[in-house]
């Protein structure tokens, strides 16, 4: 069984939607992520992650056979094409300065057949970054997240307490006046180490294991 992508193309009609997600039931396969845009002349595209295909082309034929659907393409996982990714927000200067660290390195391990892919947000202000950090448990492929900031706490720590319980994500934070910092798994003072340590603790090509380090370490 594999994982692929597939992006539907169909008319705009009223239950369109149900028969596509019928089918898949149907071929035993799992839709891990979905992403679902009206383009123009009434036509509406599916992007559509799925998981545990046993057979993608007699899939792909039970699709088009629906009237409505106008084309289906094929893709690989979006996992295997960009892979794992990492967070990484907070004040403009310190965000800019984890990424370089977290891209020099994950371009290392990518060279080696990692797919690490660094995604960045620099924003000011408690409640945006407390909407940033609660919004990553909805984003796909999210393995670490950097906080790069000179102080959080508040509605920031909480965000951090709700997306560490919602799943197996690693916060890694500069070393910062807050609460945020008793949460954090690792918190770093240089802030291009914080970005290279977020890519070692996710990359399989790395022999760095976060958790061996003990709970709220600092560097």
């Amino acid at each position: 069984m594999n994982d692929y992508t597939l992006t539907i193309r169909s008319y705009e009609k009223k239950g369109v939607l149900d028969d596509i997600t019928d089918i898949i039931t149907e071929h035993g396969a799992n839709i891990s992520y979905v992403h679902l845009f009206i383009e123009k002349n009434n036509m509406g595209s599916i992007n559509l992650e799925l998981e545990h295909v046993e057979d993608i082309d007699e899939l792909v034929a039970d699709l088009e056979s629906i009237s409505e659907i106008k084309s289906v393409e094929l893709h690989g996982s979006q996992l295997d094409i960009y892979g794992k990714r990492i967070i990484i927000v907070g004040g403009g200067a310190q965000v800019s300065q984890v990424a370089m660290g977290a891209i020099t390195e994950a371009d290392r391990h990518n060279i080696r057949g990692e797919r690490i892919s660094i995604d960045t947000i620099p924003l000011v202000g408690e409640n945006d970054l407390a909407e940033a950090v609660e919004a990553i448990s909805r984003l796909p492929r999210v393995s670490a997240l950097v906080l790069a900031g000179s102080l959080m706490g508040g509605e920031i720590t909480e965000a951090v307490k709700k997306v560490k319980k919602e799943s197996n994500l690693i916060v890694i934070c500069l070393n910062m006046p807050g609460s945020v910092t008793e949460y954090a798994d690792l918190i770093i003072t240089d802030p291009i180490q914080a970005g290279v340590l977020a890519v070692m603790s996710i990359a399989d090509t790395a022999v760095f294991d976060i958790k061996r380090l003990g709970k709220n370490i600092k560097y």
